[in-house]
């Protein structure tokens, strides 16, 4: 299959050109096919959600395993009615706060949902995307889009239409590149099926953001410590398997920052005279203190969203780079330091040091 790229960005939405290529896409999403596109949190790989055929080939696409449910794109509130069985009154509150926006919704599903797209769950997570290409793509196709992360599985997510290329060259026909994302990590999902919110993957929207809207916030217990059991299902994406993971051996380094910069810094050493590759992912504070062969600076602390949008690319970077080891800082826990840790972490695989 030869994977065509074609440059559309939210101006062009104005023009009949612009109007011509997503029509192309929505077509292709209306026979089945998979489609990448830019959405505000990174790069979704889309088929038609309300179709067990479509939402094979985004598994098979990624790699994926069909435990791992996907979630569905919406550019109004009346694609609703045929996706979720009952939508309650602190649901509705979440979704006309942050709708249009980085933030996914579980509630029961309807039963037109197929079980493929779900993971064979009971529960649909949906999402109503801010990007005007991803919104004009979903209004032009008439479908609830199935849309994880564009990448193969377990790699970093894609923030770029480049990085797409990367891991779906030869397995899906079409890719919109809209530019770099704004946000660069996932969407914040939330479990609304009980009477509280509980979030079960950290993202832009944090705790106390939703605090504001529906109280008694809570953090599923499976995303705050290390991999998920191998015989539970995971009720959202990104949940059980190994996420974000560049190919080198990647490791957090946590404790004083001091005591940090001294450990990354004998660990390096130690590898490179054991003839490694190193790396280290570091941030603006910190930087200019290590010595690697490939270093990298997320971004200022005092800034963790340039922090998150930097992320991916700096982990496929160090594999364009072919770092073998990599050390990173660790990130506190709280707010959105919580989502970066979360990625950080899954790319990790949890291997941790403390000093």
């Amino acid at each position: 299959m030869k994977t065509e790229l074609i440059e559309i960005q939210s101006k062009d939405l104005r023009t009949a050109a612009g109007r011509e290529i997503l029509d192309r896409a929505a077509k292709l999403l209306q026979d089945g096919e998979v489609v990448a596109f830019p959405t505000e949190t990174v790069y979704g790989l889309g088929a038609d959600g309300m179709h067990a055929s479509a939402s094979a080939k985004i598994y098979a696409a990624k790699g994926r395993p069909s435990d791992n449910p996907l979630i569905l794109h919406i550019a109004k509130f009346e694609q609703l009615s045929g996706i979720v069985s009952e939508i309650s009154e602190n649901a509705r509150k979440l979704m006309e706060a942050f709708w249009p926006g980085p933030m996914t919704i579980i509630l029961a599903k309807h039963p037109s949902v197929p079980l493929e797209t779900t993971g064979g769950l009971s529960t649909v997570a949906v999402r109503m995307p801010s990007h005007p290409v991803a919104r004009e793509l979903i209004l032009r196709s008439g479908l609830p889009i199935a849309a994880p992360s564009a990448n193969r599985s377990g790699r970093p997510s894609p923030t770029t239409a480049a990085h797409v290329m990367e891991d779906m060259e030869g397995r899906i026909p079409l890719i919109l590149d809209g530019g770099k994302v704004g946000i660069g990590i996932e969407s914040t999902i939330i479990d609304m099926t009980g009477e509280k919110p509980v979030i079960l993957r950290p993202g832009y929207i944090t705790p106390a953001m939703i605090e504001e809207v529906v109280s008694g916030v809570s953090i599923d217990p499976a995303i705050l410590g290390g991999p998920m059991a191998a015989e539970l299902k995971p009720k959202a994406p990104g949940m059980k398997y190994r996420h974000y993971a560049p190919a080198g051996d990647m490791f957090l380094v946590e404790g004083e920052s001091g005591q940090v910069i001294k450990k990354i810094n004998a660990l390096v050493k130690e590898k490179q005279s054991e003839g490694y590759k190193t790396g280290i992912i570091g941030t603006t504070e910190n930087i200019n203190q290590y010595c690697a062969d490939i270093i990298r600076d997320l971004g200022s602390r005092i800034e963790p969203v340039k922090i998150a949008a930097n992320l991916y690319g700096t982990l496929r970077e160090m594999d364009q780079l072919g770092v073998q080891v990599i050390y990173g800082e660790s990130f506190e826990e709280g707010e959105f330091y919580g989502a970066i840790r979360n990625r950080i972490l899954k790319a990790a695989g949890y291997q941790i040091i403390k000093v």
